[in-house]
């Protein structure tokens, strides 16, 4: 059987560290307001020079570094954003050039924080089909540039920031062998008005600013992620005691801690990164797997499962077996 298995990691922040301190400074706010409901103390916001793409292409370089591959050894490029640099062209083309390949399939996909997932599912798919040997996944995202700065309930949660990884078919005829096992997604429309961008091409012509229903949202993502995580690990018939590693959208700590009660798990098999990156939306998964990834948590063949909600709704998991 052709799998997707995962050969490098890899992923970029913007240079501008911006702690809950300086953010007092400038909105209603403080570092214990914040952590307490929160969690998070830090994040990175985007400067002049820096956009969604550019931090894609550098997430890349460092994840074909990691898989040992040159970037003409990629066939496919799809890149899971909310903020692109640009209406059009896709910002997946614009990585492509500036990682100096000539030609490969290239595309963006938007689910906002759930966008990492869904791109997931794309690309396994495509390399399941005989489509693409090679892929970059990629979650990139510059939220800092759709914040209303002056709502404090919402720009204290969200950073810039972009994740990577390279997928390679590997044909292997061994159940217990690497690669993406499974992945299950969902999205549901009708909650549309408990966070979105008040803004649109199509409607105002402008970008518009976030606008969320933080205690609605709460109990959806909660509810949602553990039921999701349980699907996916069904499908691939595993036990949640088997997961060796959770990597979760890094939304709040109160989600990532409720979560975790609710389906059992025990906390120390949770990545965390969401109090130094704050809400990176679609990076926010493939940012917190190259952290542990690097540190040497995450190790050749242990179960790792990856899981995210983000606006729509939209939610989803994947297991991998790494």
């Amino acid at each position: 059987m052709i799998r997707s298995v995962v050969i490098g990691t890899g992923s970029a922040l913007p240079a501008r560290r911006v702690s809950n301190a300086e953010l007092a400074e400038q909105v209603d706010t403080s570092d214990e307001w914040i952590v307490e409901r929160t969690g998070i103390r830090f994040r990175h916001i985007a400067g002049e020079g820096e956009t969604t793409a550019t931090l894609a292409a550098d997430a890349c370089r460092t994840a074909l570094t990691a898989a040992g591959i040159d970037a003409q050894d990629i066939d496919l490029i799809v890149l899971a954003t909310a903020t692109p640099d640009q209406t059009f062209p896709a910002s997946a083309t614009k990585v492509q050039a500036m990682l100096g390949i000539d030609d490969c399939v290239a595309f963006d996909v938007a689910a906002v924080c759930s966008g990492f997932l869904y791109a997931v599912q794309v690309v396994d798919s495509m390399i399941r089909s005989g489509v693409a040997k090679r892929a970059l996944v990629i979650g990139a995202e510059t939220f800092s540039r759709i914040l209303d700065w002056e709502d404090r309930t919402t720009c204290v949660l969200f950073g810039d920031g972009a994740g990577a990884i390279v997928l390679e078919a590997q044909d292997t005829a061994d159940e217990g062998g690497r690669g993406i096992l499974t992945t299950k997604l969902h999205a549901d429309g009708r909650h549309n008005e408990l966070l979105y961008v008040d803004g649109g091409v199509s409607t105002t012509g402008t970008v518009g600013k976030l606008r969320m229903k933080g205690r609605e949202v709460f109990r959806h993502a909660v509810t949602n992620l553990a039921s999701v995580m349980t699907e996916s690990l069904a499908m691939a018939g595993l036990e949640a005691d088997q997961v060796d590693w959770v990597v979760p959208h890094q939304a709040n700590a109160r989600i990532l801690d409720a979560t975790a009660r609710k389906l059992g798990l025990v906390p120390a098999k949770v990545v965390v990164t969401v109090d130094q990156h704050a809400n990176t939306s679609a990076a926010s998964v493939p940012l917190a797997l190259d952290v542990a990834v690097r540190d040497g948590r995450i190790q050749q063949g242990q179960i790792v499962v990856l899981e995210a909600m983000g606006g729509g709704f939209t939610w989803g998991a994947a297991v991998i077996r790494f």
